[in-house]
């Protein structure tokens, strides 16, 4: 289902949806020159609503601009306002947000340090990314024939537009294939993550996912360590192996999209029981309790409205 909703924020003006347009040679249409970030917004048991680690996310989206060398025109006050007035004019109580700076209309060719940036703030529903099933019973999944970008051939710590062209190839790769997610490699042949995910896998109640090397630093990964070391786990973050992968008691995705999302199986090979384990569900019923506003502990998370 395509996104709708009533208005963006485009350049600081809320614009009619069916209004907020660009130029057909707009720069960041033809070279990839804009960066975004993927948000939610929570509707908690209490009647209010929340956006999900705002400071975390706006934090992230200056990051990327930075890296990229195109800072963003704004303070981060700014978007965070931004943000929450989108979701409100919209008249929204759960969505997903998308911050996008870009560089617009003005030079072609790959040096056009003229040409305008701009950013945008829309909002719209969106329910689980990987299905309301591959939340409930996990999803399957394929390593792709698509390698992960090297640190140095791509900004890895940079939600860039230009980088996911990699993960759409994989993605369409393994959907094509009859999979509902690829995992990606790392140039050295490690698991890194997956199309638009960060992976976790669990052995003997350890807790394990992929270090800062070529991965993005995911927010909802960050979330989930420190509720797992909170709840005594043992956690690593260091590299293993597609094997490592396959022989793992539970396994699992997250990111802003997938929240917390179980993998029951990998290269037709079954993780563990083909089914959400213990650890596994453990940490994703925490997760959720938080979102709704249920664990106080963690309530610092949520930016209400």
């Amino acid at each position: 289902m395509s996104p709708k909703g009533k208005k963006i924020w485009f350049d600081g003006e809320m614009v009619p949806w069916d209004e907020a347009k660009v130029h057909v040679l707009t720069h960041c249409l033809h070279y990839g020159t804009g960066y975004f970030e993927g948000i939610r917004c929570y509707a908690l048991e209490d009647g209010r609503s929340a956006v999900f680690r705002l400071d975390e996310h706006v934090r992230r989206f200056f990051d990327s601009g930075h890296i990229l060398g195109i800072p963003l025109p704004y303070a981060p006050d700014q978007v965070k306002k931004a943000i929450l007035d989108v979701i409100r004019v919209n008249g929204l109580k759960e969505c997903y947000i998308r911050p996008l700076a870009f560089l617009g209309y003005g030079e072609m060719g790959l040096y056009a340090p003229d040409n305008p940036l701009h950013v945008i703030v829309a909002a719209w529903p969106w329910g689980a990314y990987l299905g309301d099933d591959g939340i409930k019973n996990g999803i399957r999944a394929k390593v792709s024939s698509y390698t992960r970008h090297h640190v140095n051939v791509m900004m890895t710590k940079s939600k860039v537009s230009g980088n996911y062209v990699n993960s759409v190839l994989a993605k369409n790769e393994v959907k094509k294939a009859g999979y509902d997610e690829a995992i990606m490699l790392d140039a050295e042949g490690y698991v890194a993550e997956a199309s638009g995910e960060n992976i976790f896998i669990v052995r003997q109640r350890r807790v394990k996912t992929t270090p800062f090397t070529s991965i993005l630093p995911g927010i909802t990964r960050e979330s989930v360590l420190i509720i797992a070391r909170d709840k005594g786990y043992d956690v690593l973050e260091e590299r293993f192996t597609r094997d490592e992968l396959y022989t793992a008691d539970e396994a699992f995705f997250t990111g802003t999209a997938a929240e917390v999302t179980p993998i029951r199986e990998v290269d037709n090979r079954k993780i563990g029981a083909s089914c959400p384990g213990a650890v596994t569900s453990d940490l994703q019923q925490t997760f959720f309790n938080i979102i709704k506003g249920k664990d106080k502990k963690y309530e610092r998370w949520l930016a209400c409205l």
